[in-house]
């Protein structure tokens, strides 16, 4: 079974940056797609960054520039640098994996517990 671990999520004051991580095990296979959603309090999870199973990367608009998603084959780990960060990016962030990209939630089998980021002054 395929599982998802999150870290690095953490409080920051606006126009800082934090880096979170996505440890996959599991998974034998090269075409995995794996990214990032997150969820606001109130709010329907949104897609954030991902990689498809071929590795093309897809961002929402609203951190394009500032978030990239980058991959450690070696220790089988996806990260998400995020710079920039605004009030707007408090969320809980998920890392999900599966056979393809979707940006639809329910499209992907497989989530992590969750990593709280919360960006306050």
């Amino acid at each position: 079974q395929v599982q998802l671990v999150e870290s690095g999520g953490d409080l920051v004051q606006p126009g800082g940056s934090l880096r979170l991580s996505c440890l996959v095990s599991g998974f034998t296979s090269d075409n995995l797609a794996i990214g990032w959603f997150r969820q606001a309090p109130g709010k329907k999870r949104e897609g954030v960054a991902f990689f498809s199973s071929v590795g093309k990367p897809f961002y929402i608009d609203y951190v394009k520039g500032r978030f990239t998603i980058s991959r450690d084959q070696a220790k089988n780990t996806v990260y998400l640098q995020m710079n920039s960060l605004r009030t707007e990016d408090t969320a809980v962030y998920y890392c999900v994996a599966g056979p393809y990209y979707s940006s639809i939630p329910g499209d992907w089998p497989y989530w992590g517990q969750g990593t709280q980021v919360t960006v306050s002054s």
